[in-house]
């Protein structure tokens, strides 16, 4: 006599339902621990940035991953994620301290900003060192001054230097100057290049072919504008020249020598890592 099959009983092997009640359990478990902790900031960055390094996880974006709200952008997502968990750990443990209400995107976003304005810095200086030599070596560091900032290295020249009381006609003597700067600008100055005119804030007289301060610091700064365009490489379409009159000024102006050095032309050559280059 035949022997009569097992029957199979529906469903899952019980210790299987055990197992996997285990599972949910210990699942639970820990998104309860990681909702009600508190993410280092720094610490989460410096993780993210050992498994970019290590295992590229990040660098292929969503070409290497797929499409996701936190995956397709890739690496620029890494503030997002951190943000959100940041900001879950507080709704979770009600904490208000200073510490904790920047956002990480908003403290990355800081130290960007820190981070271009020191490279803009060190542009600069590095240009001001090169342009400060070839003053030197033209023989003009005592009639050009140059200071600069993390956007540009300004060249001041004084206004007695080029120009006579209340005219915008260049000086003859100052001709060899302006030559010495023009060569100086085309061997440095690759990308904007501005041409500032300033007065004191002594009244223009009535006789004259410029009725105001504004208009004689706009003649001055349009007469060095010509100049260089017409005797230098330079192009036209980088030089912006405008006319501040006397609402600029570097000095005091209740005394001679003070308007003395705020009746100036200054250059303004823009570094590679500035905003208008």
């Amino acid at each position: 006599m035949a022997k009569k099959p097992e029957e199979i009983k529906p469903g899952l092997p019980a210790w299987q339902g055990t197992f996997g009640d285990l599972m949910n359990l210990l699942l639970c478990f820990f998104v309860l621990l990681f909702s009600m902790a508190t993410m280092d900031a720094a610490k989460f960055e410096e993780v993210a940035a050992s498994f970019s390094n290590a295992f590229s996880v990040f660098s292929g974006g969503e070409m290497a991953i797929g499409k996701g709200a936190l995956i397709g952008d890739g690496m620029s997502q890494l503030t997002q994620l951190s943000s959100y968990v940041t900001s879950m750990g507080l709704a979770q443990s009600g904490e208000d301290s200073d510490s904790t209400e920047t956002s990480v995107g908003e403290m990355e976003q800081q130290e960007l900003m820190e981070a271009a304005e020191e490279a803009q810095m060190e542009a600069s200086a590095e240009l001001a060192e090169e342009i400060e030599q070839a003053l030197e070596q033209s023989d003009i560091e005592n009639l050009v001054n140059m200071n600069y900032t993390s956007q540009f290295v300004q060249l001041d020249i004084q206004g007695s230097i080029l120009f006579d009381s209340g005219k915008v006609d260049i000086k003859p003597d100052a001709i060899p100057v302006l030559d010495k700067v023009g060569q100086i600008l085309e061997s440095y100055a690759g990308g904007t290049i501005e041409i500032e005119g300033h007065t004191d804030n002594v009244p223009m007289g009535g006789n004259g072919k410029y009725s105001n301060n504004d208009e004689l610091s706009s003649g001055r700064a349009l007469s060095i504008f010509y100049y260089l365009t017409e005797h230098t490489t330079l192009d036209p379409a980088k030089i912006v020249h405008t006319g501040r009159g006397q609402y600029d000024p570097i000095a005091d102006n209740s005394t001679d020598e003070g308007r003395a050095r705020n009746r100036r032309v200054e250059i303004k050559i823009y570094n590679p890592l500035s905003a208008i280059y």
